[in-house]
Parts: structure tokens; C-alpha cells; sequence
């Protein structure tokens, strides 16, 4: 692939377990702080109590109380937007005259958040239709669209736990075939009981706080939230130069559909997709300041990571964020691109927290302790069931 057009981004949003907003997300990062705990959104009955991050309520919004019929993915959504929005200057009236894209990335979202409706379907029942009604008006794209009048392309992605990812990287594709003037893309995911359950039924859930890349990790903690950028053209960049916090120089996605739920043991998919995102940025993996990996804590994704880390892009620092925010499966490309953003502006990364002893069959190990970078570009990738795998390199912007 050749090499493509930067993409400006000049916004950025984040809502998870971590801190009601970006700001507060990398002091929670720095500080070495996490708040893992049972669910409260739900019951499971599990003699275990698994922990998750939950986002809770007093981290939204106060212009954006819970509404009985918007779900809570797309608030997560409209709430990181809406940072990402103002941090890029942006007033939504502002933004009548363009044409503004939304792409979201999510996994199961609100889809399985109906259960009574179901079971009373299934049972010869005639449920009332309201679940059904509210799930279709929280598509998270539309949702965000909606919100804010946007009235150009609309696209949710379900990629599994790539689909953040995904999402911003189709939305500099957009960028640059004239689709749009700006586009809102990322990842939103909320805590579902059906999710919850499942990773307990795969034995890839860890009953303490997530230990990524670390010799007695267990299994991921899922989580919740919305990470959320903008992505501008270059005419309209060119109007307002400064605004620029980093740029999207490459993508990469890859599936080597090698299994429903473990990644290729060799990192096939993921190394393509490490291919083609470093051809698309023209940059060499020595180029690389550091790396946010996927890192969920499982057994099989953490040693696929650290072989493939080693092979490729031996000595770069790396860590995983999800010791932080959990697992945000649809969210979490999306999350994990914002957090990313800001590290690379700061020339810094925090300690890969949960990791304390070093696995020796993983040949490459996270940074343990804050850590200083140095470099013009960062990656972030995901990995995800189905084989599916995709990567962002980021590169450093003008404002400061």
C-alpha cells in the first residue's frame, strides 16, 4: 500500500471508569488509580463477583440526563462527542453548513439489554414493542447524529473489539474521498448482563482487577464507555492550522478468521494489518514512540501480543490502558485512540498497571513505571474475535 494523506484530528473525547472526561481520564492514568468493583447495573448471581468498571452516573453530563428512551451506548456516545466537539472549537450551529459524518464503533451495544422482551417472546408471549422501539432510536451513530443535526454519512460499525478502531480509520477514508468536511468517529459500549455472562462461560474473565501481559493474569474485567474523535479536511484545517492535535497518518485492518474467539498464535492478521497501517503513515517501526496495545489480561491475546510486539517492533515501549477502563469491547478503539492522543503530546506513557512479575513466555513485557517517549508517531491497535485486527498510527500535531 502506498503511503496516504494525513488526516487531521483536531478533537478529542472520553468517557469511561476512568474520569468523566479526557483530562480526567490521563490524571486518573498518571496517578496509577482504578476503581474496579461488582456490577451495580446489574444482577448475574455468580458466587464469584467478577469486577467491571462501570461508568457511574455522576460522570455524565448534566445537559445529558438519562433519558427512558435513549440506551445507554448512545449517551455514552452524544456525552464523548460532545467533549470531542468543544475541544476541537466546534459549535454545533457552526457546523450546519458542512457536511459532518458520524461513525461509530460498537459490539453488541444496547442489543441484548432486552431480556424480558425476549423471554416473554419466547415463551408464546405478546411483549409490548417499546424495547424494541427504543433499541432502534439508540443506534449510537444516529443517535450522536441526531443529537447534533449532523446530516452527512452515518455508519455504526460492529467489528467486535476492533470496531473503534475501524471506525476512525474509515472515517479518514471518508476524509480524503470528499465524503466529508468532518467526521465524528470512535467507539461507545455499554455493561450488558448477557456480555457479562458470556466472558465468564469462555473462563477469560479474571476475578481480581485485570493484571495485562502479567504471569498470573487470568482474563480481562469488562467495561464501559466512549472514546470519540474529529477528523477534519484539509480545507478546512487550512482555515484554522492550530487546532491540530495529532494526525491519523495510517490504517491497517486484517482478518485472518482463524478462530471465533482466540487470535492466530503466529499474530497473522495482526501483523498484516501492523503492515499496512506503517506503509499507509510511510513510517518504519523504528519510528514508533511507543504502543497502546490491545492487552485484555487473557492468556492467549497477551502472549500473541508480546510475540508479535518482539518480532516487529522490538524495544519500543508498549503498554495496555485496559488495566484502567477495563475492557470496552466496541469502545474500546475508540477510547484507547484518545488516550493515545494525549500521551503522545505529553511524551509520555503510565506504568502497564496490574503488571508486576513477567511471564517468561512472553518474550516482550509492558513498561512497568511511567515512562518517557520520544518520537513523532504512536500506534494503537485492537484485536478481536473473528480474526478481525486493526491498527491506527497517529502522528504528532501542531497545538500545544
Amino acid at each position: 500500500m502506498k503511503r496516504r494523506q494525513p488526516v487531521a484530528i483536531t478533537g478529542a473525547g472520553c468517557l469511561c471508569a476512568a474520569g468523566p472526561d479526557l483530562a480526567a481520564c490521563m490524571e486518573a492514568l498518571f496517578r496509577g488509580q482504578r476503581k474496579p468493583a461488582p456490577p451495580e447495573l446489574f444482577s448475574a448471581g455468580h458466587a464469584v463477583k467478577y469486577p467491571v468498571f462501570e461508568v457511574p452516573e455522576s460522570f455524565f453530563p448534566a445537559s445529558m440526563p438519562a433519558d427512558p428512551d435513549m440506551l445507554r451506548t448512545a449517551r455514552l456516545a452524544r456525552a464523548a462527542s460532545a467533549e470531542a466537539l468543544a475541544d476541537a472549537g466546534w459549535e454545533a450551529a457552526d457546523l450546519e453548513r458542512l457536511k459532518v459524518g458520524v461513525i461509530v464503533g460498537t459490539t453488541v451495544g444496547s442489543a441484548m439489554n432486552n431480556e424480558a422482551f425476549y423471554r416473554e417472546y419466547r415463551d408464546g408471549g405478546s411483549p409490548g414493542m417499546e424495547p424494541i422501539g427504543r433499541f432502534l432510536a439508540a443506534n449510537p451513530a444516529a443517535a450522536v447524529a441526531d443529537y447534533f443535526g449532523f446530516r452527512g454519512p452515518v455508519q455504526t460499525i460492529v467489528n467486535a473489539c476492533s470496531s473503534g478502531t475501524d471506525a476512525v480509520g474509515i472515517a479518514a477514508q471518508w476524509i480524503r474521498a470528499g465524503l466529508c468536511d468532518l467526521v465524528l468517529a470512535g467507539g461507545a459500549d455499554e455493561l450488558c448482563r448477557t456480555t457479562y455472562n458470556g466472558f465468564i462461560s469462555l473462563m477469560i474473565t479474571d476475578s481480581e482487577p485485570v493484571r495485562p501481559f502479567d504471569l498470573k493474569r487470568k482474563g480481562l474485567n469488562l467495561g464501559e464507555g466512549a472514546g470519540m474523535l474529529v477528523l477534519e479536511s484539509d480545507a478546512l484545517i487550512q482555515r484554522r492550522p492550530d487546532r491540530v492535535r495529532a494526525w491519523l497518518a495510517g490504517y491497517g485492518g486484517a482478518c485472518d478468521a482463524y478462530h471465533l474467539t482466540a487470535p492466530h498464535p503466529e499474530g497473522s492478521g495482526l501483523k498484516h494489518a501492523l503492515s499496512e497501517a506503517l506503509d499507509a503513515a510511510g513510517c518504519q517501526p523504528e519510528d514508533i514512540a511507543f504502543i497502546n496495545a490491545h492487552g485484555t489480561g487473557t492468556p492467549d491475546n497477551d502472549r500473541v501480543e508480546s510475540r508479535t510486539l518482539a518480532d516487529v517492533f522490538p524495544g519500543i515501549p508498549f503498554l495496555s490502558t485496559k488495566g484502567f477502563t477495563g475492557h470496552t469491547l466496541g469502545a474500546a478503539g475508540g477510547v484507547e485512540a484518545a488516550l493515545t492522543l494525549v500521551c503522545l503530546e505529553q511524551e509520555r506513557i503510565p506504568a502497564n498497571i496490574g503488571f508486576s512479575e513477567p511471564d517468561p513466555d512472553l518474550p516482550a513485557c509492558p513498561v512497568a513505571v511511567e515512562t518517557i517517549v520520544a518520537g513523532r508517531f504512536a500506534l494503537s491497535q485492537s484485536l478481536a474475535f473473528g480474526g478481525n485486527n486493526a491498527v491506527i498510527v497517529m502522528a504528532k500535531g501542531e497545538r500545544r
